[in-house]
């Protein structure tokens, strides 16, 4: 006969060798016939000894404090955001992808890319923040960190890029498969200082051309998750650093089959024949560049004017055996290109008649062939419409007048595009094809995600090659964290969750109804808040961890304050605890 049993909590010590456990369990304890039971309900080893000491004493019915009275907050810690980040790097399993074991160096390069993601700045702000004395949040309390120096950052981005090939084969592992489709782009970012033997002076997309850089390059798969990423000397050339990925996705990655997708500047005709034709399993989408379509339409290939009515087309020509081209037409895009033509003509002649001016004045007239040949070749390199106009120079006069046949044979092309690929059309139709190079702007949205808008690649200080290769390397890591927060928080932000998947692939891209009304209305369906990413982060930061103490007692203890209705959906979609 079993009698009513009692709880309480039992105080378990072991010792193994010369170390001494204590586990604090609690049970429950009956009688049953002549014997006295007890059974486990829970471990409290994880809690703090205040709390554990707290439930002891209300199971035996003692009368417990008010906290008020004999408690105080000696520290309030910034705590939801770096829980939902780490605990989103560590539900993907990053943590253990970087290193199996844990180490210093992994934390180290955890709370680098966790504080990437919150609020990128230098390392030595950063060593700053994570110091017990000097923290700016939990990030450093969590992680068990203290006495971070600049130094040991520095360290631990090396030991970092020496595991990037193997950290590299194991993202690729868990995302690509055979036959997937790799998105693959280029970008640059502007250096400070001129001692990395990296930096070169090349072709700016910052519009920094004063200014040394670097180039990168990277991988994604179809979705715009990143897989690799690879750091090029600043004056490399985009199609030059193709071969390099083509040699990671089939040697590193063991990718038999697979389908790189780049623009037009990437894969050129001479890296089709260099690199990519003839390659069994090796297949490709990209695109012609204008001079190529203006010699179809010259052909007969391709007839503008079936176009009238249809926006896709399929062609052949005899100059792309085995190949297929599919035609594409967008009116609006048509209408926006004639548009900036015409404005940067009337632009080119707006400044083109300054110098025209400057040759006619009576006082200081501009004289000289070269020196008004220099000025009219700024003003068109400027504006980029050299092609389109005629120019007559002399030693003391200069006119000009548009070469109207040009410029109408330029407008019958607006608006067209052709993309060249190798996959058989049982594979992948002409709208696919379409979409799947379309699928470019995922990467191309990476590079703004990684530049500018968060992570703040740019501007780059480190001197040594593998410092800026491990830089990179860990704000592509940072991305990965945050590619993947923003696919499971996209209900409460501006993101379309639910794009067009049947609209016509060479229409412009069209937000659905729903996100809509969730921009117009900064809310849910269900009543929720909407925000933006950083702001959704900002608001997860209001989640504090308090160090709590017991007056005059040197113990202390922490309390995470109880999230909002809004914030806890935000953990739940995130599928993360807040107590990390």
């Amino acid at each position: 006969m079993k009698t009513k049993a009692a709880m309480h909590v039992a105080k378990i010590v072991n010792r193994r060798g010369d170390r001494t456990y204590t586990s604090y369990l609690l049970r429950r304890s009956f009688r049953e016939g002549d014997r006295v039971k007890h059974q486990t309900l829970g471990n409290l080893s994880h809690l703090p000894e205040p709390i554990i000491e707290m439930i002891r004493r209300g199971l035996k019915g003692d009368v417990l404090e008010v906290a008020s009275d004999g408690f105080e907050i000696v520290r309030s810690l910034p705590h939801g955001h770096v829980a939902a980040v780490l605990g989103t790097l560590r539900q993907l399993a990053l943590d253990t992808i970087i290193a199996s074991t844990p180490s210093r160096e992994r934390s180290l390069v955890v709370s680098m890319i966790v504080a990437r993601v919150l609020d990128p700045r230098s390392k030595l702000s950063t060593a700053n923040a994570l110091r017990p004395e000097t923290l700016r949040n939990s990030l450093g309390d969590v992680l068990g960190l203290s006495t971070v120096t600049e130094d040991e950052l520095y360290a631990a981005m090396d030991w970092l890029l020496d595991r990037q090939r193997r950290i590299e084969d194991k993202l690729a592992a868990k995302h690509l498969r055979e036959g997937s489709l790799v998105l693959y782009d280029v970008s640059s970012t502007y250096f400070e200082g001129r001692h990395c033997p990296l930096a070169k002076l090349g072709h700016s997309r910052d519009g920094k051309r004063d200014k040394l850089q670097i180039v990168f390059g990277l991988l994604c798969e179809a979705s715009g998750c990143p897989i690799a990423v690879e750091v090029f000397e600043g004056n490399v050339g985009d199609p030059a650093t193709l071969a390099p990925q083509i040699e990671k996705l089939r040697a590193r990655f063991g990718l038999k089959k697979v389908v790189i997708v780049g623009d037009r500047g990437m894969i050129t005709s001479a890296r089709l024949e260099n690199d990519l034709m003839g390659r069994p399993g090796l297949e490709w989408i990209t695109a012609l560049r204008s001079p190529a379509i203006r010699k179809l339409v010259e052909e007969g290939a391709l007839n503008t004017s079936l176009f009238d009515e249809r926006l896709l087309a399929e062609i052949e020509s005899p100059a792309f055996q085995n190949e297929r081209l599919i035609v594409c037409r967008n009116p609006l895009l048509a209408e926006e290109r004639t548009r900036k033509r015409e404005d940067l003509l009337r632009a080119t002649e707006r400044d083109l008649l300054k110098i025209q001016a400057a040759t006619k004045r009576k006082r200081s007239a501009l004289r000289g062939k070269a020196k008004i040949g220099v000025r009219v070749g700024k003003v068109l390199w400027r504006h980029k419409m050299a092609k389109h106009y005629h120019l007559t120079i002399t030693d003391a006069s200069f006119s000009f007048e548009r070469r109207e046949d040009r410029i109408k044979a330029e407008a019958a092309l607006d608006g067209f595009y052709v993309l060249r690929t190798s996959v058989p059309k049982s594979e992948l139709d002409e709208k696919e094809v379409v979409r799947v190079y379309k699928g470019l702007s995922r990467a191309e949205r990476a590079f703004r995600s990684l530049k500018t808008v968060d992570l703040k690649v740019r501007p780059i200080y480190h001197y040594a090659a593998d410092r800026v290769r491990a830089h990179v390397f860990l704000c592509m890591l940072a991305y990965y964290v945050e590619w993947h927060m923003r696919e499971s928080l996209a209900p409460l932000l501006f993101d379309d969750e639910t794009p067009e998947k049947h609209r016509h692939p060479v229409k412009p891209a069209q937000r659905s109804a729903a996100a809509l009304t969730k921009a117009k209305t900064r809310r849910t369906n269900a009543n929720e808040p909407v925000q933006s990413f950083h702001d959704l982060l900002g608001d997860l930061g209001t989640i504090v961890k308090n160090r709590v103490s017991k007056t005059g007692s040197p113990v202390t203890f922490d309390v995470v304050t109880t999230p909002t209705p809004h914030q806890r959906r935000a953990f739940t979609l995130l599928k993360v605890a807040v107590a990390v």
